[in-house]
């Protein structure tokens, strides 16, 4: 069972719902007393069939109890999906193949990223800027995926997400399938200097420990992002979203 809180994780669940209608079933909303936002959500919901019901304060509060202390903030909604996964369950291998007649793809790795905050801002980013796939470590990776959803303001309902046993392999993987391979990290190439790809992957590590050696030995080129400040680097979810809005200007000016 998946709990989801937050208003705009709500909204953009039903949404995503309303493109796939087989993501309903065992899904339904439960709500306090409705104020105006609550009753706008519940009429969104009952649009495409989404149950709702009407409970108490202490019942939500129980609902949530168990999830990490972001996502206990139900203001008065939750939505319960009793059949859902953290993540669709497809092998990278199936998500590369729905990309294959794409000319132009962009797919995301985060390695040892374990801050579910940086993890949904950087999904967050990656809708934005049309990444095509994220694919995540099983392990050594954030997890809360109630933290994901809400970070991200709703964005983990529309970027495909893939958990993967071994990022090395994943990479090799991606070259097989004629993916170029971009680490991020100190000491670079300036990312404004870069000819991205038709097809680019991006990897991001971790703020302490950077990309793992065996992932970073995979890279075709390792880019940096040109800064002025006194700290030694940006933050991964600001670093994300920069270097993956300077790969859609690109590939919007071809």
């Amino acid at each position: 069972m998946r709990i989801i809180t937050g208003f705009h994780a709500v909204e953009e669940e039903i949404r995503a719902i309303e493109k796939d209608p087989s993501k309903k079933k065992g899904t339904s909303l439960v709500c306090s007393k409705p104020g105006p936002r609550v009753k706008k959500i519940r009429e969104e919901a009952h649009k495409i069939g989404l149950p709702s019901r009407e409970t108490d304060m202490e019942e939500l509060t129980r609902l949530v109890k168990d999830l990490p202390p972001t996502a206990r903030d139900h203001r008065g909604l939750v939505m319960i999906q009793e059949y859902a996964e953290p993540v669709e369950k497809r092998t990278l291998e199936q998500s590369l193949f729905d990309l294959k007649s794409k000319k132009s793809s962009v797919v995301l790795l985060l390695d040892s990223i374990t801050d579910p905050h940086n993890t949904g801002a950087i999904i967050r980013s990656a809708d934005q800027f049309a990444v095509d796939l994220v694919i995540l470590p099983e392990s050594r990776s954030a997890t809360d995926f109630e933290v994901i959803s809400r970070t991200s303001a709703g964005a983990a309902s529309w970027v495909p997400i893939v958990l993967v046993p071994n990022l090395v392999r994943a990479a090799e993987t991606l070259k097989k399938e004629g993916f170029w391979i971009y680490g991020a990290d100190a000491g670079g190439e300036s990312a404004q200097d870069t000819q991205f790809a038709d097809k680019t992957a991006l990897v991001m590590g971790s703020e302490g420990s950077g990309i793992a050696r065996l992932l970073k030995e995979h890279c075709d080129r390792i880019i940096s992002i040109p800064t002025a400040g006194k700290l030694d680097s940006l933050n991964v979810s600001v670093a994300a979203g920069i270097l993956l809005y300077e790969i859609f200007r690109r590939s919007c000016n071809r």
